[in-house]
């Protein structure tokens, strides 16, 4: 029995079947959350590239709006023609300018989840490396059912605070984007009818 004590704890856990499958265990499952915090880390870029270029396709869009609005009431029709039909250009570039909002803003939002899974993830991982690493260090001294338990306590305990929702960043976002399409909107009419 003494002999036992004078072990490494990694020789003691390797002499112990129900300590080496718990070890084995964490270590597999450890390896399964980095695999999901890189999908997330993966799925974040992804997304964050998305929005990227739904920017550049919102400015792209009215750019090319604006251009072909310009280029038409430059070719000498008459300004009264072009500013009685200047509802349609202006309803489409309302519509599409909505419709780049709405997904933007979605994406924003998954963005934001996927941020919160891949906390968790993080959480989750640090939360089982030290339960390994103190069965490592304790070897056979390592109380399974005490620290398993809190383990799954602590799991279980994790409580979310949803703070108050203020302004953020992507907000602003939003409104700057509906600012440029009520500015596209007036320069719509401003080029059709002058």
């Amino acid at each position: 029995m003494e002999s036992k004590q004078y072990l490494h704890p990694l020789h003691q856990i390797a002499q112990t079947p129900t300590h080496k499958l718990l070890l084995k265990q964490w270590l597999k499952e450890e390896e399964l959350i980095l695999n999901r915090i890189s999908l997330k880390e993966t799925q974040l870029d992804s997304t964050r590239q998305q929005i990227t270029q739904l920017y550049c396709l919102f400015f792209l869009f009215h750019s090319t709006a604006l251009l072909l609005l310009f280029s038409a009431a430059a070719a000498g029709t008459t300004t009264a023609h072009l500013c009685k039909r200047s509802w349609v250009p202006s309803l489409c570039s309302l519509l599409f300018s909505l419709g780049f909002i709405w997904a933007i803003r979605y994406k924003n939002d998954v963005e934001c989840h996927v941020e919160k899974m891949l906390e968790r993830e993080k959480e989750d991982s640090s939360l089982l490396a030290k339960c390994v690493e103190e069965l490592k260090k304790k070897g056979v001294e390592f109380d399974l059912l005490k620290e398993v338990d809190a383990l799954r306590r602590a799991k279980s305990l994790r409580v979310e605070s949803k703070p108050v929702r203020k302004w953020s960043g992507r907000d602003f976002v939003t409104l700057f984007f509906f600012t440029v399409s009520c500015l596209v909107l007036g320069l719509t009419r401003v080029i059709l009818c002058s």
